[in-house]
């Protein structure tokens, strides 16, 4: 692991991952890899009930991480892979809570992927897997570290900067690199000390595409 993103879902963790792929820190693990690859809900589990965290198992083919679930334990990862530098992904807090609002938190795959979801779980352990991520993340995001109340926005904004302090109370500043999306290539290959790539810096996830990318995702899985 030589990279660990600490910021929030929709703080351009999408983006990030596209890049450090491209930067040659991939590949990376980003909640859509949980959702694709779910039996890894067993270590995320663990990690959620205090106990010993099989990581390496977890990030066996990853190089780096971005995102949640992953962004919550970053203090833990941190610790666990002393050699990886932390990236925290920032933006406007407003824009956040109204994206996340919108997209992460009010996601539903429909009555249709449900249905197909209960009835493959009788036969497929892919199925009860996937099923038990998304329980899972509902209950670590927005059951405990949102409290519950992640529709208060002004309790949701204060969790927000909460952990952006935390992150830089508990990295050291020549391990941590705050950064928004919108800055692009310099600052993130100036931190990894890697060449800047002569194309783009990735633009993607947008809020009006999420539910569809989401839904594609669940249909991928469940096929």
């Amino acid at each position: 692991m030589k990279v660990i993103g600490a910021g929030f879902g929709r703080t351009g963790t999408k983006s990030l991952q596209l890049a450090l792929e491209q930067l040659g820190f991939g590949k990376c693990y980003h909640m859509e890899e949980l959702f694709r690859n779910p039996e890894g809900v067993k270590q995320w589990k663990q990690a959620y009930e205090g106990n010993s965290t099989d990581w390496d198992t977890l990030f066996k083919d990853y190089q780096s991480i971005v995102d949640f679930p992953g962004s919550i334990y970053f203090k833990e990862l941190a610790d666990f892979y002393p050699n990886a530098k932390v990236i925290l992904t920032v933006r406007d807090p407003e824009k956040w809570y109204q994206s996340a609002l919108k997209t992460i938190y009010s996601f539903d795959p429909g009555p249709g992927l449900k249905l197909k979801m209960l009835t493959k779980m009788v036969y497929s352990a892919k199925a009860r897997n996937l099923f038990k991520s998304i329980l899972l993340n509902n209950k670590s995001i927005w059951g405990r570290l949102f409290d519950g109340k992640f529709k208060n926005k002004e309790h949701a904004l204060r969790i927000y900067e909460e952990h952006s302090e935390k992150v830089k109370q508990e990295i050291p500043e020549d391990r941590l690199l705050i950064f928004q999306v919108s800055e692009g290539w310099e600052p993130l290959c100036k931190f990894l000390r890697v060449d800047v790539p002569e194309t783009p810096f990735p633009r993607t996830n947008k809020k009006e595409d999420f539910h569809v990318w989401a839904k594609g995702i669940v249909k991928d899985v469940l096929s």
